[in-house]
């Protein structure tokens, strides 16, 4: 069996707004706070376990935190920024260990040709 991505657009409104308890105007709102973008598939809105997964964060902070739009909006863009920089230090962090190894591996064979 293959495994979905989680980016794949499944899920209609209606469906979400009962996962979610939500109502779907709810879901509209957010759409239009630019919290989530769903995919369109015959004008109808399509969810994705991602968007899922993020509705779900929305209304942690909001229900449970008592977060307001605005303070949803920031930690959105903040996390965003957090994972590209999470994002750009791994690559950093690959490029100097092949970096290293590369020196690494330099040094032993000039070390094993001096011998």
């Amino acid at each position: 069996m293959r495994s979905r991505d989680k980016n794949e657009p499944v899920y209609l409104i209606s469906i979400v707004s009962k996962l979610l308890n939500v109502h779907p105007q709810t879901l509209r709102l957010y759409e239009k706070e630019g919290f989530i973008q769903p995919r369109r598939t015959n004008k109808q809105r399509v969810y994705s376990e991602s968007d899922i997964e993020r509705l779900n964060l929305i209304l942690q902070l909001t229900r449970e935190l008592g977060v307001n739009r605005a303070g949803v909006d920031i930690i959105l863009r903040m996390r965003r920024r957090m994972g590209v920089l999470q994002q750009e230090m791994e690559e950093m962090m690959n490029s100097l260990e092949d970096q290293l190894r590369k020196d690494f591996r330099d040094k032993l064979r000039k070390a094993l040709r001096d011998e």
